[in-house]
């Protein structure tokens, strides 16, 4: 007979079974199974949704940022950041190196203000830039020329009441200084495109000019604050930001990559990941521990017949193997039910988000707190297969001693007041 034979499997299957005067103790077992299944759920669920936030709002910090930025060390920028750009450009597992005009300003339009930060790009960098030439929501980049052109988000359009061919104010405190202080520098620009990056902070705050009309703006001739690269391994951008060190190497430059950057932030979001992942795991221990109190009832409950199956000639580990598959059962199953209500519910999630926000007429998801404009989840298989493990381990665990201690059982003392 193998480890858990037709024996033990039909004991176990009628035990399970509740029958008349033993419903308490199979309730017990439902709940306990519906406690693992709802745990193994939620834990995957909350780690797929905090999985695609922190991919979703990488991609987007890097899509607008690039992965890497080469400074000038003086105030004067890069006067020669074409050539820089053609020799970064070179430097294998670099995608694209673009040249930025960059500088704070202040909004205003229709009455309205607000701080913004401009970029100035060429035509051709901006529609190489996914995260905004795939999101033209009015207008054309094809309008994106000559010294009065700007291109800006959709929140702060909203927010001044603007649409396409209307005009966007931008004020610079670093002006002229004059015998009478410093003059503020300010100009209006038609707006020709309005794009939604889809990440709230960007769309409120970033607008973009042609890198000749920055550089006029910001009294920046023949220059660039910055130059933005893409690489095509992200995870590995340490090895291209060396490359880039040696290659200019003797240059007024300082490299900065993303997780130089965003090393901080990006730090806080996978700590929080690992706590939201101890913590729910409590659900499924405190699920483990109604597995035990629903064993142990079962076992006390049983006790004669644990004894009258002893006298007929089975052996202690028989007597184990039937609890532990009673108690197994129960944390199979409901892993089982967990883990596809998990990945069901993950995969549906934005629906089912839209569908409550109907019902209830709410912003379930503000993109002005979360930054983002739906909620996004990412199915890691390795998390899932962990989440299932432990679930697994913790429901065999918490029949050990339930088993062990219906093995033990004395079948004389057990039938001696029979």
């Amino acid at each position: 007979m193998g480890m858990f034979g037709p024996f033990e499997r039909a004991i176990a299957g009628r035990y399970l079974r509740a029958r008349k005067g033993e419903r308490f103790v199979s309730i017990i077992a439902i709940f306990s199974l519906i406690g693992i299944a709802l745990g193994v759920a939620t834990l995957i669920i909350v780690m797929a949704v905090m999985s695609g936030f922190k991919d979703d709002l990488l991609s987007r910090i890097l899509g607008l940022n690039g992965h890497l930025g080469v400074y000038a060390t003086s105030s004067a920028g890069l006067h020669d950041y074409e050539k820089l750009a053609t020799d970064i450009d070179a430097i294998p597992g670099v995608l694209s190196a673009q040249p930025i005009v960059e500088g704070q300003v202040l909004l205003t339009g229709n009455g309205e203000n607000s701080g913004g930060v401009v970029r100035g790009i060429s035509q051709d960098d901006l529609r190489h830039l996914p995260s905004i030439a795939n999101t033209i929501r009015a207008g054309s980049l094809d309008n994106f020329h000559g010294n009065d052109a700007i291109a800006i988000g959709l929140t702060l359009a909203e927010r001044f009441g603007l649409e396409v061919g209307n005009k966007i104010t931008l004020l610079s405190p670093d002006g002229a200084v004059t015998a009478f202080g410093t003059v503020p520098r300010v100009r209006a620009y038609r707006i020709v495109a309005i794009f939604q990056a889809g990440m709230n902070e960007y769309d409120s705050t970033f607008t973009f000019l042609p890198i000749e009309a920055a550089q006029i703006f910001f009294q920046k001739p023949g220059a660039a604050t910055q130059i933005e690269v893409m690489v095509r391994d992200p995870e590995h951008v340490s090895t291209v930001n060396r490359a880039i060190t040696r290659t200019l190497a003797g240059e007024p430059i300082r490299v900065i990559d993303w997780t130089q950057s965003n090393d901080s932030f990006f730090a806080a979001v996978q700590v929080e990941q690992n706590v939201m992942f101890l913590i729910l795991t409590l659900i499924i221990v405190v699920a483990a521990f109604n597995v035990i109190s629903s064993l142990i009832m079962m076992v006390k409950d049983k006790t004669r017949d644990i004894a009258v199956l002893r006298t007929l000639g089975a052996g202690r580990f028989a007597i184990m193997r039937i609890f532990l598959m009673c108690g197994a059962s129960v944390g199979i199953t409901g892993t089982f039910i967990g883990t596809l209500l998990g990945v069901v519910f993950c995969w549906n999630i934005e629906r089912i988000r839209q569908g409550l926000q109907s019902i209830t007429g709410t912003k379930l998801f503000d993109p002005t707190v979360y930054y983002l404009e739906h909620l996004p989840a990412k199915l890691d298989p390795v998390t899932v297969m962990q989440v299932v493990g432990m679930a697994l381990v913790l429901s065999l665990l918490a029949t050990l001693y339930p088993s062990w201690r219906a093995a033990k059982t004395d079948p004389v003392e057990a039938l001696r007041h029979e």
